[in-house]
């Protein structure tokens, strides 16, 4: 499994989009500095995904959301690739038996696979999106999670980058 976090708020980028020739778009924007955090973990060959929003990002709050993967798939043995973030590092982090933690390289977003996840999310249930409220934010999450934690054909289909993949052939 892949692992990462994210943020999400109120703060709320203009995206391009479509619209007939001749009409000008009307696209709403704000500037609220509230936000909430998303947890997830991907496996890319099977598309299982499993995600938490959670308050912050620290070394406690990661802890929770490893024992809940952990307790999600008691009978399996998790290798988890993390990025660099110094809450995966701490001494205190616990770690469930079932899973061990393995570093990516540094500075390279670019070899997770969850970071598609968080462009879906973005785009499909955010761009160019108000919302009233921190709680209104949690819950667009929640169904965009929700929506991809439902579908792991999907799921597979973003993140199963082709190194991964082959990698996991050809270590059977």
């Amino acid at each position: 499994m892949f692992q990462d976090e994210a943020r999400f708020g109120r703060i709320n980028p203009v995206k391009r989009c479509w619209v007939p020739k001749g009409v000008r778009p009307h696209v709403p924007a704000q500037i609220v500095r509230e936000y909430t955090y998303a947890y997830a973990a991907v496996s890319p060959h099977d598309g299982v995904l499993d995600s938490l929003i959670l308050p912050w990002v620290e070394t406690g709050i990661m802890s929770l959301f490893l024992a809940e993967v952990g307790r999600r798939h008691p009978n399996e043995r998790i290798l988890m690739f993390v990025d660099g973030a110094g809450w995966h590092k701490s001494k205190d982090l616990l770690v469930p038996s079932n899973l061990r933690l393995l570093p990516i390289p540094p500075y390279s977003p670019q070899l997770n696979p969850v970071e598609h996840i968080w462009d879906e999310i973005r785009e499909k249930g955010f761009a160019n999106k108000v919302f009233d409220s921190l709680d209104a934010v949690e819950d667009q999450l929640v169904d965009e999670l929700s929506k991809l934690e439902k579908n792991q054909q999907t799921v597979a289909s973003i993140t199963g980058f082709d190194w991964i993949i082959n990698t996991l052939l050809n270590a059977t």
